[in-house]
């Protein structure tokens, strides 16, 4: 597997550069077959995209944030903005993908999709079990925005997004029964809220009460929330969202210490060592020694 090194960060792939799927906002392609692309096996990298696949037939080996993914058939798999992945081995794949990025869901008819779990993607998951009523279901639709995509027009524009949007809200389904088994409430929406606004903001605010005030509530307010709905404690969100990045940084780049914790939002180079310590139970240099010969 490569590493980037001390001068180079992770490479991002936006939508347009990619050699196979590569459109401006949204694109539909069908693989038969079809080989990884040789610029992107074996690098680690970030996709500036949602990455939607189904799977009818394939095998090989991906990873995603440091877990393998064995190709299954029959399986649905997604990838989102921020992941890091990396492709073992060019193997053929047959089934349909379609990708969009943040700007087509910017539209003002694709709005609502931002809050599907499938897009916020709360638990950080990548695949999804497929029954054979469900594969039946997708390949109609997908079939419906292929046809819609080749149009032109009003209505075609409309009518695609009308359809993207039965999906997702199928797979968010299949989303919520695989990976949340509690019901949907105001607490459970704030807490994929708050779950959303780390995402996005986790270099630079690490306080609560920094996100309290995004989400227009009080810190005391959304700690409570946060904990009744997932059982931990609002600041353990932020800090595992934290390591996470930290421990993609050591495992696949060669940045220094001090490099990754400024990325982080640490400015000083022993904080960032003791907090991933605390969290851990390993020094940073420990941890990405350790990874690296486990998985070499």
């Amino acid at each position: 597997m490569n590493l980037t090194t001390a001068d180079q960060s992770i490479p991002t792939y936006t939508l347009e550069k990619d050699p196979i799927i590569g459109n401006k906002r949204f694109n539909i392609v069908r693989f038969d077959g079809t080989l990884t692309h040789p610029s992107e096996l074996l690098i680690p990298h970030r996709k500036a995209y949602y990455l939607l696949v189904l799977c009818r037939r394939g095998n090989g080996r991906h990873w995603v944030d440091m877990r393998p993914y064995a190709t299954r058939e029959q399986t649905f798999y997604f990838f989102v903005p921020h992941q890091i992945v990396v492709k073992e081995e060019s193997t053929p794949m047959w089934g349909t993908a379609i990708a969009f990025d943040e700007e087509f869901l910017a539209l003002q008819e694709n709005a609502t999709l931002r809050q599907l779990p499938l897009i916020l993607n709360p638990h950080n998951v990548h695949e999804l079990m497929l029954a054979e009523t469900d594969v039946v279901f997708m390949e109609d639709l997908l079939e419906k925005i292929s046809t819609e995509h080749t149009q032109t027009g009003h209505w075609h524009q409309r009518m695609l997004s009308a359809y993207l949007t039965v999906l997702l809200t199928y797979l968010s389904r299949l989303y919520a029964e695989q990976f949340d088994r509690t019901p949907s409430s105001t607490e459970k929406l704030l807490l994929k809220k708050y779950q959303s606004h780390i995402d996005e903001h986790f270099q630079q605010l690490h306080q609560v009460s920094d996100y309290a005030a995004l989400l227009h509530v009080s810190a005391g307010y959304l700690s409570e929330v946060v904990k009744a709905q997932s059982g931990k404690p609002a600041i353990t969100h932020i800090h595992e969202r934290l390591v996470m990045e930290a421990r993609r940084l050591l495992f696949h780049t060669e940045h220094s210490l001090k490099e990754i914790g400024y990325t982080l939002g640490f400015n000083d180079a022993s904080y960032f060592s003791r907090f991933f310590k605390r969290e851990t139970n390993l020094t940073p240099a420990e941890y990405r020694a350790t990874t690296r010969e486990m998985y070499q």
